[in-house]
């Protein structure tokens, strides 16, 4: 079975859905068994701290009637929680955590705000230290100082008279001590939880207090018979007025828990939503993390086929844009290097080849210097017995003149034959110089009266006047003499050699044509090849050791010459181009190795 190929972008953006969806589970299930549980623990560690610091904050405080209940009072606002303190017996001490103290008539008057017939709804808000209030009510002692409150209002009361059996007094607060804005919705309720309820439950756990020891507390999770709300306690044991006290505190969990139950149902309807925020977010995400790399992976693909020519286009200062210029670099230098090889390549097989041509030329050197040499040297060879039998006196001078003859051929062939050697091993160096070729011609021309006087054959020139060159003249001279001799042996008798010369461009074009028999089109190339004639069966009767070509071949090919052969109407013709004096060029130093 064919496994399901997937790509990067498809894997990044699964795992990345996934990831992200197990941590928001997580959460999710966090918020639901733990949440609550931290919380308790959280709050139990704040309510341990502030009571264990109680004595010493006690300790700190000036001597004042008010002094435990202020000082409860705070701790109750700072930790949003219920506190009470019992003795050994567990009995609670009664304390006045809120009041309101006024002066009324140069004298000081206390109000107590009882816990449990008061709500935070009773209480005008934002009281301060100098406000002016208005509180009916009934005085708890002898004295008139602690009034019991029945209605507090403003500086405005919203009746003129106050009700039957209550008080009135209107006065400037001086002091108070009320729950803060920051705790629970009923703070009375929950602090008379600690007188009414809470009791009965430390009778229960009476041995276990009662055996604490100094600075130790115990955590306990309560919950209200009447209401059903949940409840943490923590109870402190400390050292009071000299003996052995306990501070508990009473906090409510139920804040925690209707949290809890909203992110729950918020959750349900959250849910959906942050799912399909996650799916697009974590295709966006893929789609730009992985876009760098898929063009990365793109150029090395085309690297892999060997295309060098686009490069990766990321300019970003990260690694992917490192990775990107070091891709470049190296598709550079592989580019680079793969041209070098290709280069050594097409010169190493240009080596092979002209290798295997040297090679292929030497075996037909050898064997056409082997059937040159073999004729001349048979008729040498044949003579020479004849003079060595004594032949008859008339006929050894024929034969002397015969084997002088055959003498002159073969060293012809060999000085031919050296002269091409050196032109193949590229030791001829030309020496250039300015020259009128018309001076050359002519002194070839004259070398050649006998040969064309013997054949009747007549010598028609046509050159430029000023014909000055840029060559090697002796080089070149060498060229006419092969080209007029090759030029004369095959003219027909009677007949007619043109040598012109024409202007082209920057170089002059000579062109020398005979009346003969002409040569086959597709030996026009190669009769420039040593040792090849187009009729092997004439060559010793039209002379020439078949090598004076080859060797203007090579001599032309150092000029830069455009040269070839063609066949004309009444035979063939043999053009090479020269370059004039005024555009020479080359080296004027150059010299021939010898």
């Amino acid at each position: 079975m064919k496994r399901l190929r997937l790509n990067v972008v498809t894997k990044l953006f699964a795992a990345t859905f996934v990831f992200v969806f197990l941590l928001y589970a997580l959460i999710l299930i966090g918020e639901k068994f733990f949440f609550e549980r931290f919380y308790l623990n959280a709050k139990v560690s704040e309510l341990s701290q502030a009571m264990a610091s109680f004595p010493d904050e006690y300790a700190k405080l000036p001597p004042d009637k008010h002094k435990l209940d202020k000082l409860v009072g705070t701790l109750m606002n700072r930790t949003d929680a219920s506190i009470g303190i019992v003795d050994e017996q567990l009995r609670q001490l009664n304390l006045a955590p809120y009041f309101l103290e006024i002066k009324v008539a140069n004298k000081n008057q206390v109000i107590t705000l009882p816990l449990k017939e008061m709500q935070s709804t009773d209480l005008p808000e934002g009281l301060r230290v100098g406000d002016t209030i208005t509180i009916d009510g009934i005085y708890m002692d002898e004295n008139d100082t602690i009034m019991k409150p029945i209605r507090i209002a403003g500086q405005s009361p919203s009746t003129n008279v106050s009700e039957n059996g209550l008080t009135r007094v209107t006065a400037v607060i001086s002091e108070l001590m009320l729950p803060s804005q920051q705790r629970a919705h009923n703070p009375f309720y929950q602090d008379s939880l600690v007188a009414d309820q809470i009791g009965p439950w430390l009778e229960q756990q009476y041995d276990e207090i009662t055996q604490m020891k100094s600075g130790s507390f115990i955590q306990r999770k309560w919950t209200d018979p009447w209401s059903g709300v949940n409840y943490a306690i923590v109870i402190h044991r400390f050292s009071y007025q000299g003996g052995a006290s306990f501070i508990l505190a009473v906090t409510t969990l139920q804040p925690v828990s209707d949290a809890v139950s909203m992110l729950t149902s918020y959750s349900l309807y959250a849910t959906p939503v942050i799912l399909v925020i996650l799916l697009l977010l974590s295709f966006v995400f893929s789609k730009m993390i992985t876009k760098p790399l898929v063009t990365l992976n793109h150029s090395a693909s085309r690297m892999a086929n060997l295309d060098f020519t686009e490069h990766a286009s990321i300019h970003s200062q990260d690694e992917f844009g490192e990775l990107s210029r070091h891709l470049n670099t190296l598709a550079g230098k592989l580019d680079q290097t793969l041209k070098d090889l290709t280069n050594a390549n097409v010169t190493l097989r240009e080596d092979l080849e002209h290798k295997e041509k040297m090679e292929q030329l030497r075996k037909e050197l050898i064997a056409n210097i082997s059937h040159e040499l073999k004729t001349p040297l048979g008729i040498v060879k044949g003579f020479a017995e004849g003079l060595k039998d004594d032949v008859a006196h008339e006929k050894r001078e024929r034969y002397m003149d015969v084997i002088l003859s055959e003498v002159d051929k073969m060293n012809e062939l060999i000085m031919d034959m050296l002269e091409l050697s050196k032109f193949e091993a590229k030791a001829i160096l030309l020496r250039r110089q300015s020259f009128p070729v018309s001076e050359v011609i002519d002194r070839v021309a004259a070398s050649f009266q006998l040969q064309l006087a013997n054949k009747q054959v007549r010598l028609c020139l046509a050159l430029p006047e000023e014909n000055n060159v840029w060559a090697d003249p002796r080089r070149i001279e060498q060229v006419i003499v092969n080209l007029l001799g090759n030029a004369v042996r095959h003219a027909n008798p009677s007949s007619e050699i043109r040598i012109t010369g024409a202007r082209e461009r920057e170089c002059i074009r000579f062109r020398i044509e005979n009346e003969g028999a002409h040569i086959p089109d597709d030996q026009l190339t190669r009769i420039w090849e040593q040792f090849y004639r187009v009729d092997s069966s004439r060559w010793r009767k039209s002379g020439g050791t078949g090598l004076g070509l080859a060797i203007c071949k090579h001599i032309l090919d150092l000029h830069g010459s455009d040269y070839g052969a063609e066949n004309t109407v009444n035979g063939v013709a043999f053009t090479f181009t020269l370059v004039e004096n005024e555009n020479k060029g080359g080296n004027d130093n150059e010299s021939e190795k010898e």
